[in-house]
């Protein structure tokens, strides 16, 4: 089995996003908006920075106390959002339960929403609009996938989640190539079986080395988007790779795989709505 591993997706990917930043006529500039410190969302805000300024996009912290008010927390979002000198915002989720996420996700400006969480980007994915942004980690998938030179034309595609984050909207995107794609979910029949008789198996479910053997046909390709902590406290992902190293050709690992790609993807985005924002 060979591994499809993200460091050589994110080094092509920076080549050509070298280029397109070159071409621009300013330095695009990603806003990250952050509320508390949860270690995940701090790890994440750390390597996103760290590849903006790795690529040559300026990013800046909006930081906000865990307690802000609802209120002051929408004043200050408001500004962000219309400052014409941020291209793109993210906004690290999820919020504490007293902030209204909705109401983000319903008033981020739609060009800006970098990380495809607004109506109106989520639409244009489901409609096969491309001048929409999707979800970052569906994207990253995508990029993986186009990056092995995989032609999905006709394949059998199992999805493992149906989150708006990844599951449905990485089933759009793979149709718009294609691709046959089944969705499975906690209520699907004996879903090894399913999966088994698929090409290409998407593992997104959030369940550490949920997926093994049993999911896996003869010389299928095995993308894990998971991101858990096993038993012994390690990092890993959906798919015990450990024991689906003799059934298929081609899989991803964790860490070191879609995950890693996910920021680049935001990069593209960032870049992308600076473009679109001098026309």
């Amino acid at each position: 089995m060979e591994l499809l591993k993200g460091a050589a997706v994110i080094a092509a990917m920076k080549e050509r996003m070298q280029q397109q930043l070159a071409q621009l006529p300013r330095i695009p500039t990603l806003a990250i908006i952050r509320v508390g410190e949860r270690p995940d969302d701090l790890s994440y805000e750390r390597g996103a920075k760290k590849r903006m300024q790795g690529i040559g996009i300026a990013c800046e912290s909006y930081v906000f106390p865990a307690d802000i008010t609802n209120e002051s927390f929408f004043e200050q979002f408001h500004a962000i959002n219309t400052n014409p000198d941020i291209d793109g915002i993210l906004v690290l989720r999820p919020l504490p339960k007293h902030l209204d996420e909705k109401l983000v996700e319903n008033t981020i400006d739609p060009n800006k929403d970098v990380d495809g969480i607004s109506p109106a980007n989520m639409a244009k994915v489901f409609a096969g609009d491309d001048s929409g942004f999707a979800p970052c980690t569906a994207e990253a998938v995508m990029e993986m996938i186009d990056f092995a030179q995989i032609d999905l034309t006709g394949k059998r595609v199992s999805v493992i989640g149906r989150s708006l984050v990844v599951g449905k909207p990485l089933a759009m995107l793979l149709m718009k190539k294609n691709a046959t794609v089944t969705v499975c979910h906690t209520r699907t029949v004996d879903m090894p079986n399913v999966c088994r008789n698929a090409e290409i198996v998407v593992a997104a479910a959030g369940k550490a080395k949920m997926v093994d053997e049993q999911y896996i046909g003869t010389n299928a390709i095995v993308i894990d988007v998971g991101i858990n902590m096993d038993e012994n406290n390690k990092l890993c992902g959906d798919v015990n790779l450990d024991t689906i190293l003799d059934k298929a050709s081609l899989a991803t690992p964790v860490p070191g795989g879609v995950g890693t790609v996910t920021t680049s993807v935001l990069a593209q985005h960032v870049i992308r709505a600076a473009k679109n924002s001098q026309r």
